[in-house]
């Protein structure tokens, strides 16, 4: 059982939908009337997991969103960045990523986090510009744990 749920909000012309759990075989994306929507927001903070027929379904639910004006996505964690770099079409060509997760790793005290970053604070057009000064528990540098010319590929497209 994937524990999949999708969650929409509409405030005026602005449609805001979040996705919770896994995106899979049982995941039941709905239909949806887009009158009056100019805007989607997506967020995809609570996504646990993706796997090859989430992927498929996923992009049929997504292409059919293609009348707005605007698709933004927010809190995209690392199991979706990992789609949208390897997947050509996984965003609809009027889909932009407003903010996504970054793992970072202290070598020295093994502690992982995952750092939000946003469009226009760390990264935009131009390229990433990472938070400086993350520090574990003990006061330890903690640095990017992914290649970044794969995981940051996605902003390029």
């Amino acid at each position: 059982m994937s524990g999949f749920r999708l969650n929409k909000s509409q405030e005026g012309d602005l449609l805001k939908i979040s996705i919770d759990g896994h995106i899979d075989e049982e995941s039941a994306f709905e239909e949806m009337t887009l009158d009056g929507i100019s805007t989607i927001q997506i967020d995809l903070e609570k996504v646990s997991a993706i796997n090859s027929v989430g992927i498929r379904e996923w992009i049929k639910w997504s292409k059919s969103l293609a009348g707005v004006s605007a698709i933004e996505i927010l809190h995209c964690p690392k199991v979706v960045v990992d789609q949208v770099n390897m997947v050509a079409g996984f965003l609809p060509p009027n889909a932009k990523v407003q903010s996504f997760y970054v793992p970072y790793y202290s070598e020295d005290s093994g502690e992982e986090e995952m750092v939000l970053f946003k469009r226009g604070e760390h990264f935009d057009e131009n390229g990433v510009n990472p938070p400086e000064g993350l520090k574990d528990s003990d006061g330890n540098e903690m640095e990017i744990d992914v290649i970044e010319a794969k995981y940051f590929k996605f902003l390029n497209g």
